[in-house]
């Protein structure tokens, strides 16, 4: 199997690292990939915005995919699947249609509206009096989300009413709505429109600094399993949330084929979706992946060539993943780049597999260094037996690299981590409620 994964962020080399171990890839391919994709997939130059510069390459002879994986969210929403789709080749990933499911907030409210997904209490804004009256109307904290696709940055969350409101006018049209206390969980569905495949959950950590504080990040670091969460929790979330709406966008016109991400909350009052995402989210997907035993070029073909429900249920390993977010200095307000990373080599080492690099932001350069070339720059991605194993390996592997002026939370897991051991779990206990963290 020939495939072309499309992006080249953490996420694209979690998914490109996956699909190289798969032993029915003979060929991968990436683009535009960075520092730490080419080393396991030919990268190439492209817009990957562009749908008819991208459908172009996978019908290149050196290419020739049999599929093509769209990572990112921006490609989808400019309807580069469409224009694979329109030239006869597979992809996995929506319609430009179906991915406004992430592109618009306020498109999402409404689908969820006409399938009856629990979500948040909103307003949709267009003026800075309507605003204000939404910010009057839930008080703080204040949640205003900016309609269209900010990179992970355009969600403000506030006791400040000045700056929900300097965020509600910076912004052409806005979602302001009630702020959702609990928890939270991030759950990928695999589709293809019709059946439903979920993956295990996992949490992030939106923050930039420990204790959760500081501004919102693309996202700072991810656990997974969950062993405070309840055991039927991925039931309940594909029953109310997934199914639904996946039926919903069906019946309009427009099935959405690729990666459903939810993110929810777990409040008093039951689950509530906080955002829908068109594809795999960053830093999840890296946790996720380093648990998934199906192999996973087999499940994304299924999705693309809509035979999921021929796919045998998922395999699963028994240990917990870690994924720390390593990021520039002074991200995320203005990051510095070009700053050389040092000690990948220390951690990519033959006797410790259980930990390795996952390259988000990075380059080489003239001298074939690899070097910072974004504000996350690389993540560190750890499995052991149950949290507090794969913590630690993450965080002793984090230790050897070494990027001026850095930084990274040093509490990614950690309460979920001690609730485990409190309660005298391990990976066996998955899924299982004890506390939230």
């Amino acid at each position: 199997m020939r495939i072309l994964v499309i992006g080249g962020g953490a996420r694209e080399h979690a998914l490109c690292r996956s699909l190289s171990l798969d032993p029915e890839v003979t060929a991968l391919h990436c683009a535009p990939g960075n520092a730490g994709i080419a080393e396991v997939a030919t990268v190439h130059a492209v817009d990957p915005t562009d749908g008819a510069a991208v459908a172009a390459l996978a019908e290149t002879p050196q290419v020739n995919a049999d599929f093509v994986v769209i990572g990112p969210e921006a490609p989808l929403v400019a309807g580069v699947a469409d224009a694979l789709r329109a030239r006869g080749v597979a992809v996995f990933g929506p319609s430009a249609e179906a991915a406004r499911l992430e592109g618009s907030k306020a498109f999402a409210k409404d689908v969820m509206a006409s399938a009856g997904v629990p979500t948040a209490r909103s307003h949709v804004c267009t003026t800075p009096e309507e605003a204000d009256e939404a910010l009057d109307a839930f008080g703080p904290p204040y949640v205003v989300k900016d309609d269209g696709l900010a990179a992970g940055k355009g969600v403000v969350v506030t006791g400040d009413l000045e700056q929900a409101r300097a965020h509600a006018r910076a912004c052409e049209r806005v979602v302001i709505e009630e702020f959702l206390d609990g928890p939270e969980v991030s759950l990928f569905a695999v589709t293809d429109g019709e059946t439903v495949v979920p993956l295990q959950p996992a949490q992030d950590f939106k923050r930039a600094y420990d204790g959760d504080q500081g501004p919102n990040t693309g996202g700072m670091g991810a656990y997974s399993p969950l062993p405070w969460a309840a055991l039927d929790l991925v039931e309940e979330i594909e029953r109310t949330v997934l199914r639904p709406t996946v039926d919903e966008l069906r019946r309009r016109g427009t099935p959405f084929s690729g990666l459903l991400y939810a993110g929810l909350a777990i409040t008093p009052r039951g689950l509530r979706v906080i955002e829908f995402n068109a594809r795999f989210g960053d830093p999840e997907t890296q946790a996720v992946l380093a648990r998934l035993r199906t192999p996973l070029a087999r499940l994304l073909h299924a999705a693309a060539t809509r035979r999921l429900a021929d796919v045998p249920p998922l395999r699963w390993s028994d240990e917990a993943a870690v994924t720390v977010v390593v990021a520039a200095r002074d991200y995320p307000a203005a990051p510095r780049t070009g700053d050389v990373v040092e000690g990948l080599d220390e951690v990519a080492r033959e006797d410790a597999p259980e930990a390795y690099v996952l390259h988000a932001g990075t380059k080489r350069d003239g001298e074939g260094r690899v070097v910072s070339a974004g504000g996350r720059v690389l993540s560190v991605t750890a499995t052991g037996p149950g949290l507090s194993g794969a913590r630690e390996r993450a965080y002793e592997a984090l230790g050897r690299i070494r990027l001026d002026g850095s930084h990274h939370r040093s509490d990614i897991a950690a309460e979920a981590a001690d609730a485990e051991a409190a309660a005298g779990g391990g990976p066996g206990r998955a899924g299982q409620r004890t506390t939230a963290p």
